[in-house]
């Protein structure tokens, strides 16, 4: 009697298979290996999930709403102590426009650190060689 492996378990092999390749580290992965963690998502994840999910709506804006958000759920993995090991997979969600203004912000950061940094080595050069100030001065502007 041939058993599918399939049958074995609720989720799609092949997308958890996916998953777990997606790591640079997993090269290939074996098909008992597949199916154990599969079963171990399944038994575990399924009431994980259903747990932060109703934990979320419950401290979140979603009672207000009857709705739960992206945004409750980055909430809770960020505010429990208990959920901020998803807290990295469970992100706050910002606008493309917002993160390529921070994006640009800390650019301007960083260049005004560098000409803070070379300037800085202006004034050491001048320091130890006081007769080149003039020169050194004239050569990096």
């Amino acid at each position: 009697m041939e058993i599918n492996i399939q049958q074995l378990v609720s989720l799609p092999l092949s997308h958890i298979q996916v998953i777990m390749t997606s790591s640079p580290e997993v090269t290939s992965i074996n098909q008992e290996v597949l199916v154990l963690t599969t079963k171990a998502m399944e038994l575990f994840g399924s009431p994980f999930v259903q747990y932060v999910t109703s934990y979320s709506f419950r401290h979140g804006s979603g009672k207000e709403k009857e709705a739960l958000t992206s945004s409750d759920l980055s909430d809770t993995a960020e505010e429990s102590e208990a959920f901020q090991f998803i807290a990295d997979i469970l992100p706050k969600k910002i606008l493309a426009s917002k993160y390529l203004k921070m994006l640009k912000e800390k650019r301007e950061e960083e260049e005004e650190e560098e000409n803070d940094n070379n300037d800085e080595s202006e004034v050491d050069e001048a320091e130890f060689y006081p007769q080149k100030s003039s020169l050194v001065r004239t050569l990096l502007d």
